[in-house]
């Protein structure tokens, strides 16, 4: 097998924030954003559609590795100032073709017959998510390292954890995808760990030599590159060891004791409760924790918790839904405020369509999972597993 790296062919939907290569049977996605923090364009998605559609069959590829050689982050998310503009100006076709096509990659990686591997340095937030977590189930790794820090910060900015990200939310132990769904709580590397949110951790001065090493011993399948690098990270037991010594291992009884409940006020309340009986360490947590839920979209956080209450069926249906509910939530919902409040003035004061987590209605949560689509005309209809 040649250790020569070549080019991928040209694509019409070629991006330059996007570098694909192939190397010693190796498909490479490069992302070269830095100074949007890799957030991603349609254009980049398409890349990198493209590239996974092209290696798809490709004898000659036996495993993918998505990453950066940038240190502050791998993927920030999706490109938010654009999807504002496209909103406040009327380009509903730019929204939905964005929203579309990221869902549609997003189930390519997560049903791709070839290992998928995602190296999460620095920044792994939103969309960033989106093409990283699937790596798990195509015999693939998620690998993490000091500088990782991920998130589903949506209810922030009145979205919702998207990207099929209810899916995987909805399978980690107890009410820990609950409590990341609402809260957006960032997570380092041994929390992910902890979380099931990635798998093996390596420290990423050390990430150099091992990917000198990928392009340059020889490989017969897939599973060989990724023995190759779990053999470079940390150790099962130490993985282990460093995913219970985590915050999130540490707040654990605490998360499932407040957020096992069924919607957020009882969440709240709960919460409160805890932070007026007394001054211990769950007292102090319980207070940070209601001082982010008092700041967050009351109705992104009730739609969040149902995202994942909902996310038992397959990821086809949950990117289905989520595409659902991006339209509702720039029509009715609060992200545009959100985004406006964050991201475009900062002035950091959002007003939410509800003040408080109590006045928003089982009828209002209901409302924005209606599908603007029937079965049959949706954009994802053809998605499947």
């Amino acid at each position: 097998m040649s250790h020569e790296a070549t080019a991928s062919p040209a694509s019409s939907e070629a991006d330059p924030h996007v570098l694909t290569r192939v190397a010693n049977g190796i498909g490479y996605i490069e992302l070269e954003r830095p100074q949007a923090l890799n957030a991603l364009t349609t254009a980049m998605v398409r890349t990198m559609q493209a590239a996974l559609d092209r290696w798809r069959d490709e004898r000659g590829v036996l495993a993918v590795i998505v990453g950066t050689r940038h240190a502050r982050a791998f993927c920030a998310g999706g490109d938010i100032r654009f999807l504002y503009e496209s909103y406040r100006t009327g380009e509903q076709a730019a929204l939905d073709t964005f929203f579309t096509d990221e869902y549609r990659l997003n189930h390519t990686i997560f049903a791709y017959p070839k290992p998928y591997i995602a190296l999460l340095n620095g920044v792994v937030m939103g969309g960033g998510m989106g093409i990283s977590q699937g790596a798990h189930r195509t015999g693939g790794l998620r690998l993490v390292c000091a500088s990782t820090r991920m998130a589903m910060p949506e209810t922030r900015i009145g979205l919702f954890p998207d990207v099929g990200m209810g899916w995987f939310l909805a399978r980690t132990p107890g009410a820990i995808g609950r409590y990341l769904a609402v809260t957006g709580e960032t997570l380092d590397a041994a929390s992910a760990l902890y979380a099931g949110l990635a798998d093996v951790s390596l420290d990423e001065a050390a990430w150099p030599e091992l990917l000198d090493a990928l392009e340059t011993e020889p490989f017969a399948s897939g599973a060989e590159v990724v023995a190759r690098i779990r053999r470079a990270a940390l150790s099962a037991h130490e993985s282990r060891r460093l995913a219970e010594a985590s915050s999130l291992a540490a707040t654990r009884v605490w998360i499932d004791r407040h957020f096992s409940l069924a919607d957020v006020p009882a969440i709240l309340a709960s919460l409160e409760a805890t932070q007026r009986a007394g001054e211990d360490a769950e007292a102090d947590w319980a207070e940070q924790t209601v001082g982010v839920l008092r700041e967050r979209s009351p109705l992104s956080m009730a739609v969040s918790l149902e995202v994942v209450s909902r996310a038992e069926g397959t990821m086809a249906e949950c990117l289905r839904r989520d595409l659902d509910l991006t339209r509702s939530s720039f029509a009715i919902g609060d992200v545009m405020e959100g985004i406006r409040a964050r991201i475009i003035d900062k002035d950091n004061h959002p007003h939410w369509r509800f003040v408080r987590v109590e006045d928003v209605r089982p009828e209002e949560v209901e409302r924005m999972f209606a599908s603007p689509w029937s079965p049959a005309q949706h954009p994802l209809r053809e998605l499947v597993g």
